[in-house]
């Protein structure tokens, strides 16, 4: 049986109050959920292959060239997909981080890499990296901004730099800005606007936290490098996104009020649980994300079980250890109740 390595698992933990998984707190619109109901219709149709409204509706919402897109499965699909069109001997990727990274490229037998990402620096990216770009042979680097599980964003400036070595260096960059909806300042952290005339430069996001559409797996790409986005074409199979799920994300996209309502409750309700974790005395970190990220007593994913609540054990990710958590920015009834559950365990 597969073992299962993320946050979420409610199949095996039903009824619990989970903190595991970082899902938009709004829950999924309720046009959203209608157009994949309605969409049910025409299930007896194959889904349209080129996936044309869905991707003029993508272009129009991130003001990009239509064949700059490419969608998949999750975002989880495109990282395998680029992975095994590029097939790379040797790549990079900061620890603690996305585990679906390292995955795929040890699938296809490359050398994995590993910048580590020390407490003592808050788990931020530092300059060391440039030197490991300058390694002959790496042909392949993953960042993820900001970074999971930390919430941790990288420097602007540091970014750019790496752009611009990867770009010379022909190493091909993907950069996950998934989680980059929830930031303050989003618009100073994405590299959209790099990606004009770039070869080497893979952006990856996702409808999965935005809109709380985990279950119906929906994840986008952007480059602008042809030869790269009809190399990873030709790795998935023609049908690889639902007629629902397309559907549901296009209805999703035009959602712009419920995006910017769930952005605030974030930052607000962030503040919220980052204060009631330092007053129970635990180190938190600067987490920007919609997660918290903090440092409690090793049995303490144990004994919040018990009581009902499910938070991501972070012990797994390599460069962590056991003790290491993060939690979703719930709604503020839920977010009380996990503190509330905090302080009696730990009596």
């Amino acid at each position: 049986m597969k073992e299962y390595i993320h946050g979420g698992d409610i199949y095996r933990h039903p009824d619990v109050l989970d903190f595991s998984a970082n899902i938009n707190p709004l829950g999924t619109p309720s046009a959203v959920v209608q157009a994949a109901k309605d969409s049910m219709e025409w299930i007896c149709h194959y889904p349209d292959a080129c996936q044309e409204k869905l991707k003029q509706a993508l272009a129009a919402y991130e003001q990009v060239p239509v064949e700059w897109l490419i969608c998949g499965n999750g975002a989880a699909e495109l990282i395998f997909a680029l992975v095994q069109a590029v097939k790379p001997k040797r790549a990079l990727v900061m620890a603690p981080t996305f585990a679906e990274y390292a995955q795929a490229l040890e699938a296809v037998g490359c050398e994995v890499d590993r910048e580590i990402l020390k407490k003592e620096d808050g788990f931020t990216l530092q300059r060391t990296i440039l030197e490991k770009l300058q390694k002959e042979d790496l042909q392949m680097v993953f960042l993820c901004n900001p970074n999971n599980p930390t919430g941790i964003l990288i420097n602007p400036k540091l970014l750019r730099e790496i752009v611009t070595i990867c770009e010379e260096k022909n190493i091909y960059l993907v950069v996950d800005e998934c989680f980059l909806d929830f930031v303050s300042e989003p618009e100073v952290h994405t590299l959209k606007g790099e990606l004009e005339g770039k070869q080497y430069l893979f952006l990856l996001k996702a409808f999965t936290k935005r809109y709380a559409m985990a279950g119906l797996r929906l994840g986008y790409g952007i480059t602008s490098s042809e030869t790269l986005m009809e190399k990873m074409e030709q790795q998935l199979q023609p049908w690889n996104v639902s007629m629902p799920a397309q559907e549901a994300g296009v209805a999703a996209l035009k959602e712009t009020a419920y995006v910017e309502k769930a952005r605030e409750l974030i930052f607000q309700e962030q503040a919220f649980l980052k204060d009631g974790l330092k007053a129970c005395g635990y180190p938190v970190l600067d987490s920007q994300a919609n997660y918290v990220f903090f440092e409690g007593e090793p049995d303490l994913y144990e004994k919040l079980l018990e009581e009902g609540v499910m938070i991501r054990d972070c012990s797994n990710y390599p460069g962590l250890w056991k003790g290491c958590y993060r939690i979703a920015v719930k709604l503020h009834n839920e977010n009380e109740q996990l503190l509330r559950k905090i302080r009696k365990v730990r009596r």
